[in-house]
């Protein structure tokens, strides 16, 4: 009895040290988490040639350390069709002559040993030629009407071709969409290409792709120059499980004039959207 106790002792011990490794193993393989990114990737630097860009990383969890990989992209005036620019793969950017007239994004992976994720940056303004000046408000005569004394905005009535309108600022509410949001509120500001903000444009918006936000029907910027939109997240959002932003087409224009002439104008905005949050 005291030889067969001797002998498997030994044997118990192994078995323990075995078990032993065994778990850790295990248990460590269940705290590794791959990278996800909650608060996309943004763009500092002037959207003008010439200037540098800087890309910053945006907010992301898992299991440290996680390394980032940067794609500029180069994207028509509203943001969309984009495609990679050869060779413009670290956090920097300068924008480049051929730019002009069009928007900029930056593609953002940050990868660990467990896995990556990719996010992707809202476009800048539409890149500008090398020295060119801030918009102000300007004389009338080339479309713009001077704002009167007092006043905080142009009416819509009174601007006309060459001059434009433009979306020019965007806030929602909530400032970060996620599966529980039932209902958000978007502001759009309206500006004219001289400047001033204008009252009395009739803004219009919807998500892309379809059906996953209401379509609310239009309505005219205030005395600011800012109309609010309510919407009602749909069936179809998320539009995959790893959205990172929510797209709208958003269109300011004069009543009575055509929809894609006249001072209209048309453009793509991104939200952004945290589905684990």
């Amino acid at each position: 009895m005291r030889g067969f106790r001797w002998l498997a002792l030994p044997a118990v011990a192994a078995l323990t040290v075995l078990l032993f490794a065994l778990t850790a193993g295990i248990g460590s393989a269940r705290t590794a988490v791959a990278p996800n990114n909650t608060a996309p990737p943004t763009i500092s630097g002037k959207a003008q040639v010439g200037e540098l860009l800087k890309a910053d990383n945006g907010t992301w969890t898992g299991t440290q350390p996680i390394t980032f990989t940067y794609q500029w992209r180069i994207c028509d005036n509203n943001g969309g069709a984009c495609h990679d620019i050869a060779g413009a793969t670290g956090n920097e950017y300068t924008v480049k002559a051929a730019d002009q007239g069009n928007a900029i994004r930056v593609q953002v992976t940050g990868k660990n040993a467990d896995g990556s994720d990719t996010a992707t940056s809202v476009p800048t303004a539409v890149i500008a030629a090398a020295g060119t000046p801030t918009p102000t408000p300007a004389p009338s005569g080339n479309g713009c009407p001077k704002l009167a004394a007092g006043a905080t905005a142009v009416a819509v009535t009174d601007v006309s071709s060459p001059a434009r309108l433009q979306i020019d600022q965007i806030q929602s509410n909530p400032g970060v969409i996620t599966r529980g949001t039932g209902v958000f509120t978007v502001r759009f500001h309206v500006s004219d290409t001289c400047g001033s903000s204008v009252k009395g444009a009739q803004v219009y918006a919807t998500g892309v792709p379809y059906n996953m936000i209401s379509i609310p029907a239009q309505l005219q910027t205030d005395d600011s120059g800012n109309v609010s939109m309510q919407f009602k997240t749909l069936s179809g959002f998320p539009a995959t499980p790893r959205q990172h932003l929510l797209v709208m087409f958003v269109r300011a224009s004069k009543q009575g004039d055509p929809i894609l002439a006249g001072i209209s104008t048309r453009r793509l905005v991104s939200l952004r959207v945290n589905l684990h949050a």
